[in-house]
């Protein structure tokens, strides 16, 4: 695994889930991130003090976590015209630094602070990203285009977390595929049956991709 800088946890984020107004409705998120101070716990489901909304998509042993470069800030600073943006601007619980998504595997194990976590798939972001971001409903396919998306993580080992650890390897995962080939492979190469069959050997995958994978192959073959 190679990567451009220490990789650091500069920000954990959480938020219970509130209401919000959108087009004429109340619905409720997750999103609206905030920084905390000191120490938190990460349990296999969530951070201390964070929710989720919608449990169909969000959360969940393989989303427990959220990890958003913040090498990542500047582009979107500069394309959507933001000055105010503060850590977990794109609802992140970690706003990590070093870990970008061409060099992170799934699969990958980190340990940072007391806790041991795993990569376990890419973010695929939702309108309630451009609600977040106050952009159209198009942002979120701008988003992935630009594969700038950030990945999930798994916790194999609850423990307190905080700003300033640093994730440790503990395990790579060579064999495995990066988040920027995993977002690749769900979205552009979508008959690349071997490319499939590889990602459903990756320890770690999420069980969401595995079956997505899994149903397109069944159709193919």
């Amino acid at each position: 695994m190679t990567a451009t800088a220490p990789m650091r946890l500069l920000s954990v984020s959480v938020s219970p889930p509130c209401e919000v107004s959108y087009r004429g409705r109340i619905l409720m998120t997750g999103i609206f991130k905030q920084p905390v101070a000191g120490r938190v716990m990460l349990r296999h489901l969530n951070l201390d003090g964070d929710g989720q909304a919608d449990l169909d998509n969000h959360g969940g042993a393989f989303k427990a976590a959220y990890a958003y470069p913040v090498e990542h800030y500047p582009h979107w600073e500069q394309e959507l015209d933001g000055s105010d943006f503060v850590h977990g601007q794109f609802g992140e619980n970690f706003t990590v630094e070093g870990m970008h998504e061409d060099a992170i595997r799934i699969g990958d194990v980190f340990r940072v602070g007391g806790a041991l976590v795993q990569v376990s798939q890419p973010r695929i972001p939702c309108y309630k990203l451009a609600l977040r971001l106050r952009q159209d409903g198009g942002f979120p396919k701008r988003f992935l285009a630009s594969r700038r998306v950030g990945f999930y993580l798994r916790v194999l080992e609850e423990g307190e977390v905080g700003a300033g650890d640093v994730f440790h390897p503990e395990h790579t995962a060579p064999e495995s595929m990066s988040i920027v080939e995993a977002v690749d492979l769900m979205y552009d190469r979508r008959g690349d049956v071997d490319g499939m069959h590889r990602a459903l050997g990756i320890d770690g995958l999420s069980d969401e991709w595995r079956h997505s994978f899994e149903a397109r192959l069944a159709k193919m073959e």
